[in-house]
């Protein structure tokens, strides 16, 4: 037996046509059922919202431990000479510690940077806009700003 409506009017009751119950005024049907969905004006491209179904992507506990570790080892390398004068040595072991804490800190960025992390003021990854040139001479001059008085500082212990 298959499976679909069934004519049950009898007496000469109403009966379905084959295509469903005919329309009649205002999307109700002469059985006092109204249509599903959206009229058509309410179909416009401004009323649909994307939804991202799959998870933002994370940094992960076992991608930040290296990163992590490194930046501190490097930030001691540079501190300690610089806080207890070590002597002749002392500005070799605070370059090379500024040394692995910038590689660390670079790690981190890229680390960041792959999974979609950007720095404030710039465009996401893949948006096709540019940056601001303003923003990135903030960076620049912040960054140069860092390093001169980080080589400043180790210069000054000889």
């Amino acid at each position: 037996m298959e499976a679909g409506p069934r004519d049950t009017a009898h007496d000469g009751g109403e009966q379905l046509s084959p295509d469903g119950p005919d329309e009649t005024s205002g999307g109700v049907t002469s059985s006092g059922v109204t249509d599903d969905g959206p009229e058509a004006d309410e179909m416009s491209a401004a009323a649909e919202v994307e939804v991202e179904l799959r998870p933002q992507p994370r940094l992960r506990v076992w991608q930040l431990a290296p990163i992590v570790i490194l930046a501190a080892v490097g930030s001691l390398m540079f501190a300690f000479p610089l806080a207890f004068e070590f002597g002749d040595g002392g500005a070799v072991v605070a370059m090379l510690g500024l040394l692995i804490s910038c590689c660390a800190a670079g790690w981190g960025m890229m680390a960041a940077r792959r999974v979609g992390h950007t720095w404030p003021g710039l465009p996401e990854r893949g948006s096709g806009s540019r940056p601001d040139w303003r923003v990135v001479s903030g960076y620049a001059v912040l960054f140069l700003g860092a390093v001169v008085l980080a080589v400043w500082r180790v210069a000054r212990l000889r």
